[in-house]
């Protein structure tokens, strides 16, 4: 068994005896009101044996940490538990402007995960991408480590490295990649007109500035006589909920585009702004795996209020509201405490937003033998690079708006 899927396999059971530990304890499915303290009383227990019965003593911090973690992970993939130490680190840093390879992170399987990647970034031109897994950090192991604090390590003096170990798409091993910090800056929107008079859009990040450029190309767009448009929102990692907000109303006069409700938080409706509509031309909307957050929260917009058909690939899952809750040891922890939800009232980060055309993007390949191992010396092959005029994605989008490529 190759260390990869170990490593799966090890990463999967982890989190599935997390979940069925101590699930109940958040209230799921509690049939009677002292059932999650009884599941706690479980925990304890399993704890206790694992302190006197393990094959030899453990470090019960790890433990502790371990299965901290574990259950923030159970519920948001976001979240983070930051002991007093790392907490002083966070608050320390966390206004600082220092350089980034520009990796959008969240957990899976234990580890830190890869969403995506800031465009034109260090971590973006190493070739990094969604679902790709980071092992190491710096030497150190990224299982159980606060997603938050991930963060912390990746930055630095512009200029330094930062050597991560990561399990990428189709590699059967960890592959070790060094980065170098440097400043971020966001991509502006691009725009073109395809043939058949339909207006191409390009959004790889979102920003007020972003959601500016695109108000301004899609009125430069209709003057050079556009008749129809795409919104390409593939690969769409960066831009909080908000922004996401913004561009479904630039396309949106009427309508509920969005609202946030948690537990303790009560339900805030983000209508449509008609002041803020900019055209009301025929629309597809392109996604990918690697649309999240802003990009999400538009693209169900627009399809919830059948203001565009979308097309691509179901999209990452991540839009919400995230606060630091300050404990009594003096840590802390980044919790969701709000969803945002499309209009039809699906919660976008339980499950992202599916596309009524579905086109799978292919993956990064590389060579292997009979064996299902990569040849020695193979290079990874990328996946195509977006391109307007030959991507299979936005022809489906022509098709779908009823142009022929």
């Amino acid at each position: 068994m190759n260390r990869r899927l170990k490593y799966f396999i090890v990463s999967a059971s982890s989190c599935l005896a997390v979940l069925l530990l101590i699930g109940s304890v958040l209230g799921k499915g509690a049939s009677t009101a002292d059932d999650p303290y009884k599941h706690i009383g479980v925990f304890s227990d399993v704890v206790s044996r694992i302190k006197t019965e393990y094959v030899e003593e453990p470090d019960m911090k790890s433990v502790t940490m371990g299965a901290l973690n574990g259950l923030l992970e159970a519920i948001d993939p976001f979240a983070s538990y930051l002991n007093a130490e790392q907490y002083k680190d966070y608050l320390k840093n966390k206004d600082l402007k220092q350089a980034d390879v520009g990796l959008i992170l969240s957990k899976k399987f234990g580890f830190v995960a890869v969403v995506g990647t800031v465009p034109g970034s260090p971590a973006a031109k190493a070739g990094i991408s969604t679902n790709d897994m980071i092992e190491t950090i710096k030497g150190v192991a990224t299982r159980d480590m606060p997603l938050a604090y991930a963060g912390l390590l990746l930055q630095g003096e512009p200029g330094s490295t930062v050597e991560l170990s990561m399990v990428r798409v189709r590699r059967p091993e960890p592959q070790t990649v060094k980065l170098t910090r440097a400043g971020l800056s966001l991509p502006p929107v691009e725009a073109k007109m395809l043939a058949g008079q339909v207006g191409y859009i390009n959004i790889d990040a979102l920003s007020p500035v972003q959601v500016k450029e695109t108000a301004a190309a899609i009125e430069k767009l209709q003057k050079e006589g556009a008749q129809k448009l795409v919104l390409d929102l593939r690969s769409c990692t960066v831009g909080a909920p908000d922004d996401g907000i913004a561009l479904a109303n630039l396309f949106l006069s009427k309508g509920l585009i969005a609202y946030v409700q948690g537990q303790r938080v009560p339900r805030q409706n983000f209508d449509a702004d008609p002041s803020k509509a900019v055209t009301s031309l025929p629309l597809a909307v392109l996604a990918n795996r690697g649309t999240a957050s802003a990009a999400e929260v538009a693209a169900a917009a627009l399809l919830g209020n059948k203001r565009a058909q979308l097309v691509g690939e179901r999209t990452y899952g991540d839009a919400s509201v995230r606060r630091t809750i300050t404990m009594d040891d003096g840590g802390a922890i980044i919790l969701s405490v709000a969803k945002y939800y499309s209009p039809d009232g699906k919660a976008i980060q339980d499950g992202g937003v599916t596309p009524g055309v579905v086109v799978n993007e292919p993956e990064a390949q590389l060579d292997i033998d009979e064996n299902g191992e990569p040849i020695p010396g193979a290079k990874e092959v990328p996946p195509p690079q977006k391109k307007a005029e030959d991507d299979p994605v936005v022809k489906k989008a022509l098709e779908v708006l009823g142009v022929k490529a």
